[in-house]
């Protein structure tokens, strides 16, 4: 673990855009995900409520990432076409066609089928570059949105390579969730996007408890989504401690926070795929490295236990959106952070229940 504390004192000048969730509710099968409460863990842990956010069905998708890339895409190509600022799915997507705009995108999984899904909306061509230990049931999700999958002969690091590669050859339209000096643009709209959940939450949080979250624990790939965290968490009106969450396997971010810069990293495999990153965003890391509280490791031993103590519970999450639980437990541990009888945690589950091998303890 790592801990940071003068993020106790940080405080960002952010404050929501409510445009984002009045788009994401003309999408089709727009829905609120559930806030799920844990009293028994709650109790177990000496803590007065522990929360879980349920992305395992957002737009029919099983995670929370169509939020960003949805928001993300409709900002870039009505921008590109001077459309006003509230146009329709419709209107954008014959701007689309008219101008031939192709998407690309590189993906662990579910960033790739949430462009995917968009391009489907808009019926523009898409292609997704994917690294060579992906599976194919998850590239066979992807495809089945109708867009053309290419595996690269390496990591992550390599398809984001190979993305920029190939929009600057078909003049596509790059649309990362990571940016790098330069292309910053399109992965800030990315963090607004995912405002909509966070928003959802703290109705639900004021909802089942009359008072706002104290702790929220967001897991880690490139770090857009621990971004939006941090800066909902750290801003003018919502104050709680933020912790993330990475797998040991890749760990960029803690290892960025404790050499005090962007250090990449080489990656192992691991059953939280979609937190396999080995560089974490440029527009996210002061963000990050200002307002983060702690900054967790662990096993997949670790997040396959939670899995299964969630889908007890009823929370049919991935491996990713069982890490935060991982997490809390490692934290409250150390007896840190003020965790006690008043905390009010709000975990982020971010994908829904997928196959995967166990790991043997």
């Amino acid at each position: 673990m790592y801990f940071n504390p003068s993020a106790g004192s940080c405080t960002f000048n952010y404050s929501t855009n409510h445009a984002v969730e009045d788009f994401h509710r003309l999408l089709p099968d727009y829905n609120s995900t559930p806030l799920v409460s844990l009293p028994e863990l709650a109790q177990e842990l000496g803590l007065g409520h522990v929360l879980i956010k349920d992305e395992s069905h957002r737009f029919s998708l099983p995670a929370f990432k169509i939020l960003g890339a949805s928001w993300a895409i409709y900002k870039a190509i009505a921008a590109k076409g001077g459309l006003p600022a509230q146009c329709s799915l419709e209107e954008l997507g014959e701007f689309a066609k008219d101008k031939k705009v192709k998407l690309v995108t590189c993906s662990e999984g579910n960033w790739g089928r949430a462009v995917a899904r968009m391009g489907k909306h808009l019926h523009v061509p898409t292609t997704i570059f994917v690294p060579k230990y992906m599976d194919q049931a998850t590239q066979d999700k992807i495809t089945s949105e109708g867009a053309a999958v290419r595996v690269v002969p390496g990591d992550y690091d390599l398809s984001i390579k190979a993305s920029r590669e190939e929009a600057d050859c078909t003049d596509s339209l790059l649309v990362m969730d990571t940016s790098w000096p330069g292309y910053e643009e399109i992965p800030t709209w990315v963090v607004e996007g995912y405002s909509t959940m966070l928003t959802e939450t703290d109705r639900q949080v004021q909802d089942k408890t009359g008072k706002a979250a104290t702790h929220a624990i967001a897991s880690v790939g490139v770090g857009s989504w621990a971004q939006a965290v941090a800066l909902h968490y750290k801003g003018q009106t919502s104050r709680a401690f933020v912790v993330t969450v990475e797998p040991d396997t890749a760990a960029s971010l803690k290892t960025s926070l404790e050499a005090g810069r962007v250090t990449p990293i080489v990656t192992g495999d691991t059953i939280m795929c979609g937190m396999n990153c080995g560089t974490i965003s440029t527009v996210a890391w002061p963000v990050l490295r200002d307002g983060v509280d702690a900054s967790v490791a662990i096993e997949d031993i670790e997040a396959h236990e939670s899995v299964q103590y969630l889908h007890k519970r009823g929370v049919m999450c991935g491996p990713c959106g069982a890490a935060p639980l991982s997490a809390l437990r490692r934290i409250c541990k150390e007896k840190a952070l003020m965790l006690g009888a008043e905390s009010i945690v709000v975990l982020f589950s971010t994908e829904g229940a997928r196959a995967y091998v166990a790991p043997r303890p």
